[in-house]
C-alpha cells in the first residue's frame, strides 16, 4: 500500500514541509531508506545522520524542521508518529472467515460468522468466539471460554476453561492462559495439590508474547487490565492483578497475589515477590528484585552493574561482610561521639 504525505498528515496530524507530492509505501532506517520509503529521527542528536539519507520523506522532531530540504513531517513525538505510519503501511493480513475442515468445534460452541478458525484448532463446549477474531492453527480454546471481537491468536495458543478475554487481544504462539497456579499444601513431606478454581480475565487491547504463561486464580481471578503489554517468556502467577496500560519486558516473573499498578514499566528479567503492591507509574529496571511493596511512583533498581570478573569477585567478597562492616562503623561512630563528649 502507498500513501502520499498529505494523506498521512490528514490521518495523523503533524506539519508537512517541502511536499513534492511524494508517495511512500514502506518504512526503513534513515541510513537504508530509499526514495519510496519514509524514515524517522526521534532525537536531535541523530539529526546528523539525515544528510546522506536517500529517504523519500522524513519524520522529524521540531528542532529538526530546518535540518533538511527533504519532504518531511514535523511532530512532537516522531517515534509514536512512525509507529502509526508503519501500521498504516503494513496492515496485518487477515485470512478469510470460516472454519477450516480440519478444525474441531464443539456443537455447543458459538463462533461468529466473520471469525476464522484455522486447521487443527479445537474449540470447546460453550466457548464463544467474537466477530472477526482469528484462531490460528492448533490453538486450543477450553470449555466456556469467552473471546471478544477482533482478537488474534497465533498458532499453538492454549486457553483453559472459563477464562474471559476482551476485544482486540493478541496472543502470540505458545502463550498459555489459565493454567493452574502453583498451589500446594505440605502433608508430612508430601505435596497436596490445591484446586485452582478462579479464572484469568483479560481486558481489551492486551498483547501477550510468545510462551508467556498466565495462571488462573486459586480462589479469585487473575486479572490483566486493558492495554497491558506483556513480552515473551513472562510468568504471571495466580491471583496477580496487572493494572491498565502497564508494559512488562521478557523473562519477568510475578509471584502469586502481587498487584501491579497502572502505567508501570518493568524491565526484562525483573522478579516480583508475591502478596505485595506496586503503585501506579512505577518503573522497575531490568534484573531488579522487588521484595516489598512500592507505594510511590518512581524508578527502582537493584541490579549491580557488570565488571571485570576479578574485580567482581573482590567486590562480592566485601558484600558478604557488609553487615559486619556496618556494625563496626556504628561502634566507631559511638566511640568518636564519646571522645568528642569528653573534650
Amino acid at each position: 500500500m502507498a500513501y502520499s504525505l498529505s494523506e498521512i498528515v490528514t490521518r495523523f496530524g503533524g506539519e508537512l514541509l517541502d511536499d513534492n507530492g511524494v508517495t511512500v509505501s514502506g518504512v526503513a532506517p534513515v541510513e537504508r531508506a530509499g526514495p519510496q520509503e519514509i524514515a524517522f529521527v526521534s532525537q536531535a542528536k541523530y539529526l546528523r545522520d539525515i544528510g546522506s539519507s536517500q529517504a523519500g520523506a522524513l519524520i522529524l522532531p521540531p528542532e529538526g524542521r530546518d535540518s533538511s530540504r527533504c519532504p518531511r513531517i514535523v511532530t512532537s513525538n516522531p517515534y509514536l508518529y512512525f509507529a502509526r505510519v508503519s501500521s498504516l503501511l503494513n496492515p496485518e493480513p487477515r485470512p478469510a472467515p470460516g472454519i477450516h475442515p480440519a478444525a474441531t468445534v464443539h456443537a455447543q460452541a458459538s463462533v461468529a460468522e466473520s471469525a476464522t478458525i484455522a486447521a487443527g484448532a479445537v474449540i470447546g463446549e460453550g466457548a464463544s468466539i467474537g466477530a472477526r477474531s482469528v484462531i490460528g492453527p492448533n490453538c486450543v480454546i477450553g470449555e466456556h471460554v469467552a473471546l471478544g471481537d477482533d482478537c488474534r491468536l497465533h498458532g499453538n495458543v492454549t486457553i483453559y476453561h472459563h477464562c474471559v478475554l476482551g476485544s482486540r487481544v493478541i496472543l502470540h504462539s505458545g502463550a498459555v492462559i489459565g493454567s493452574d497456579g502453583f498451589g500446594l499444601a505440605n502433608d508430612k513431606g508430601r505435596w497436596v495439590k490445591i484446586p485452582q478454581v478462579g479464572r484469568v480475565v483479560i481486558g481489551d487491547d492486551v498483547e501477550v508474547g510468545a510462551c508467556t504463561t498466565i495462571d488462573r486464580g486459586a480462589l479469585d481471578d487473575t486479572v490483566i487490565e486493558e492495554g497491558v503489554k506483556l513480552d515473551n517468556l513472562i510468568q504471571v502467577a495466580h491471583n496477580v492483578r496487572i493494572g491498565a496500560h502497564t508494559a512488562i519486558a521478557a523473562c519477568t516473573g510475578i509471584a502469586g497475589s502481587a498487584k501491579v499498578g497502572k502505567h508501570c514499566m518493568i524491565g526484562g528479567a525483573a522478579m516480583i515477590f508475591g502478596h505485595i503492591e506496586i503503585a501506579d507509574g512505577v518503573r522497575i529496571s531490568t534484573n531488579t528484585l522487588i521484595t516489598k511493596s512500592l507505594t510511590k511512583p518512581g524508578t527502582y533498581t537493584s541490579a549491580l552493574p557488570f565488571s571485570e570478573h576479578g574485580e567482581w569477585l573482590r567486590n562480592a567478597a566485601h558484600l558478604r561482610n557488609l553487615d559486619k562492616l556496618a556494625h563496626r562503623i556504628k561502634e566507631l561512630e559511638k566511640r568518636i561521639s564519646e571522645l568528642e563528649g569528653k573534650k
